[in-house]
């Protein structure tokens, strides 16, 4: 069976490596000249536990990013070969609600409760489930006099030591490529842009690159673009029905100085903020929403946004979204934005169900639950929502083709031996 995996960030590259573990023969395309080189490593990487969702009271969304963390750790080791604590990680997340959140500092607290004692009921028999942490740990409420040796007292007004992390979205990218390079079932063809898709005893996709136009059929194919993922769905007559916004959304990463304070790990909520990301390589990641984000789009497929920004802009962004966070974080207050060493600004598209930005407390951008695997016969697209959901979402979607997998096999009399465990 040969399985059409489409777009080589991390959704896609997870359903190639479970597809190909299951005894697909699977071919990944991406349009770039190497896979997880844009979106896929211009976010900060965290591995969400649904703690910053307190937007969504139903805590469905909370439900839903717990369950993808919980996966993520063992989908890591299962298919990298590695310990999932050997990755690049960061210091664990605190939450800080900002004086401006459009919660109450009380509501906050009470969500961030609420979700601490499901992640706990989701963990149970699940010690090493995420990457080693210690769910069962109370969440701790920071003092006065340690809110005020870390941040502005007047803009913090409450800070929560969680044991949510993020993993250094590049160092992954390396391994994960190395992986799919290595492996003899997955066939990597990058440099092709994907037009459409037709139904033609399975599908045939139709794709353009540097030696021309091309057209292939699959057994299944697995729409896992990103940006893309919308218009090529629309190209099967598969139509959302709901609004949607791409937005591009950049972030800052840089190498700390070895005479400068570590600064804690810090997501500020509710609204349009920001965090920092201490990894424990040595670098940090920055964002500040109102500084980092430049584009909206509602077209079904966005513009080609610039992963790297040119300058003047970048140089802007860096300046700006320094400006806010060392106004709030006290180790960055000393900091030359200008001179920082191996500064860089990434960004991609964020596409999320919504018609208005997160500035509106109502806009459905504060979920994350409606989102999954979608089939249609043999397509299959997916939409992770946040990369949290990755792994788990290449688990179920591989599953649903594997008994067309095993159908072929017992057709050819061949006896399949998974070299994993079922999911």
């Amino acid at each position: 069976m040969r399985v059409g995996v489409l777009g080589g960030g991390l959704q896609g590259c997870s359903a190639a490596l479970a597809l190909a573990e299951r005894g697909a023969e699977v071919i990944l395309f991406d349009k770039n000249a190497a896979l997880l080189s844009r979106a896929a490593v211009a976010n900060e990487g965290k591995i969400h536990l649904g703690y910053m969702y307190a937007g969504d009271l139903t805590l469905s969304t909370a439900k839903t990013m717990m369950t993808g963390a919980l996966s993520f750790a063992p989908f890591l080791e299962r298919y990298l070969g590695r310990p999932a604590e050997s990755f690049s990680l960061s210091v664990p997340a605190t939450y800080v609600v900002h004086r401006n959140s459009q919660r109450s500092a009380d509501d906050v607290c009470a969500y961030l409760e609420a979700v601490h004692a499901l992640i706990n009921e989701a963990a149970e028999g699940r010690d090493q489930a995420y990457f080693g942490r210690d769910l069962r740990a109370p969440l701790r409420a920071w003092s006065a006099a340690e809110t005020e040796a870390e941040f502005d007292p007047a803009i913090a007004v409450a800070v929560l030591s969680t044991p949510e992390i993020a993993i250094n979205p590049s160092a992954l990218a390396v391994t994960v490529r190395e992986c799919i390079a290595g492996h003899p079932k997955i066939e990597v063809r990058c440099n092709r842009t994907i037009v459409r898709a037709e139904e033609r005893n399975g599908i045939c996709i139709f794709s353009n690159g540097k030696d021309g136009p091309f057209q292939e059929r699959f057994d299944h194919v697995v729409n896992a673009l990103w940006d893309g993922r919308l218009g090529l769905n629309e190209t099967l007559g598969i139509r959302a029905n709901r609004p949607w916004l791409h937005r591009l959304k950049y972030g800052v990463s840089f190498r700390l100085p070895s005479n400068v304070r570590t600064p804690p790990s810090a997501t500020f909520v509710l609204g349009p903020f920001g965090e920092v990301v201490t990894y424990g390589d040595g670098m940090i990641y920055l964002t500040w929403y109102p500084e980092c984000l430049r584009e909206i789009s509602t077209d079904v497929t966005p513009p080609d946004w610039a992963t790297y920004p040119s300058e003047p802009l970048c140089s802007r962004i860096i300046v700006g979204t320094f400006r806010a966070l060392s106004g709030i974080v006290t180790s960055l207050k000393n900091l030359n934005a200008e001179g920082l060493p191996e500064a860089s600004v990434r960004g991609g598209a964020i596409t999320a169900w919504g018609k208005t930005d997160i500035y509106d407390p109502g806009s459905e951008l504060h979920t994350r639950y409606a989102i999954g695997v979608f089939s249609k016969g043999c397509f299959h697209s997916i939409d992770p929502g946040k990369l949290t959901m990755a792994p788990h979402f290449a688990e179920i979607c591989a599953e649903r083709i594997r008994p067309a997998v095993s159908h072929r096999y017992v057709r050819a009399g061949i006896r399949q031996v998974a070299p994993g465990s079922a999911v």
